[in-house]
């Protein structure tokens, strides 16, 4: 989706950052997986603006479950599957998007652990079956595509027993971390956490990256202080962190 915001275009940091007497309180959706960035991000912004951010992370389903029952919030970062979704784009403001980020896929270890092979579709085929299990999250827009991956290599059925499911992205490392599970199967950022480690990206025939977008909510009273705030992601500052955090911006 192409972008209708940069830092240049609209203005530099220090305005965009300028202090205001009254803040907006602000009411965020967005995906699991941008906790990391945004959560850092929140901070400044709300240091620098005196708008406040109330941040409600999901994963895709459960995005769209909230943005179609009516449930107030006043914009969204989220993955770009939630605008596939028709009454869910209808929640948003009409029009392009801003991307913000983006991030592959790819495999943890616990810490300290032999790294397998994942370098090659047949190799990472190898480890999946011979690990004892496996932490990821089904139910999200990351998850379906890694069940995707794992149809194209023929093992989904035998990957069945193998799950350990969990339900928030922070619980994939940990899961490995702790023991629970062998391997951490997910997006790239998700896996840089403390007690694991990256054993590789998928290799590129299997690889896509998740794209995360911005958009002003169509009914929301607050819509300056949100176009404030997505343009503020596109900043260098804001980039950084994203950068920091393992993903791509954009």
């Amino acid at each position: 989706m192409k972008k209708f915001f940069t830092a240049a275009a609209i203005f530099g940091t220090a305005l965009l950052l300028s202090p205001v007497a009254e803040g907006a309180e602000l009411r965020l959706i967005a995906g699991g997986s941008m906790t990391g960035p945004l959560n850092v991000l929140a901070a400044e912004f709300e240091k620098a603006t005196g708008h406040k951010l109330s941040i409600h992370f999901d994963s895709t389903p459960n995005l769209i479950k909230l943005a179609t029952s009516g449930a107030p919030f006043d914009l969204g970062v989220v993955p770009v599957d939630v605008f596939k979704d028709a009454a869910a784009k209808a929640r948003f403001v009409a029009g392009p998007t801003t991307d913000i980020a983006r991030v592959g896929y790819g495999v943890a270890v616990r810490a300290g652990a032999a790294k397998p092979d994942v370098s090659t579709p047949a190799a990472l085929k190898k480890t999946l079956l011979d690990a004892q299990s496996i932490a990821t999250i089904p139910a999200s827009a990351a998850g379906a595509y890694v069940t995707s991956v794992f149809e194209r290599l023929g093992i989904a059925e035998a990957m069945k027993a193998k799950t350990k499911t969990q339900t928030a992205t922070t619980q994939i490392p940990a899961a490995v971390a702790n023991g629970e599970a062998e391997l951490g199967v997910f997006l790239v950022n998700v896996l840089i956490a403390p007690g694991v480690e990256l054993a590789g990206s998928f290799p590129a025939e299997l690889q896509q990256e998740l794209v995360f977008t911005a958009a002003v909510a169509a009914d929301t009273k607050e819509a300056d202080a949100a176009k404030t705030f997505i343009s503020y992601l596109t900043t260098p500052a804001a980039t950084a962190v994203i950068k920091a955090k393992g993903m791509t911006p954009g």
